[in-house]
């Protein structure tokens, strides 16, 4: 299994769509937006590659050290099979 978090959306978003648009969408739309880009370039080139399998966008994960943290807001997002 692979984790990986994102942690400047908002950067992200400001640079592709502009400071205008960053500034009014909340860090959590620019979380979304950001990682539904990734997911679907990542699923394309998984599928180039001949990888099968599935990706989830999870909400409530934290990793401290080696531990994996489940906050009581955890919640599946999305999860799209390739």
């Amino acid at each position: 299994m692979i984790l990986l978090r994102i942690t400047n959306s908002s950067e992200v978003v400001k640079a592709k769509a502009g400071k205008f648009f960053e500034k009014i969408t909340p860090d959590t739309i620019d979380e979304k937006l950001v990682e539904s880009q990734v997911i679907q370039t990542m699923i394309e080139q998984l599928k180039l590659e001949g990888i099968k399998g599935e990706i989830s966008s999870v909400k409530g994960l934290e990793i401290e050290a080696s531990s994996l943290i489940t906050k009581s807001s955890f919640v599946v997002r999305e999860t799209k099979n390739f």
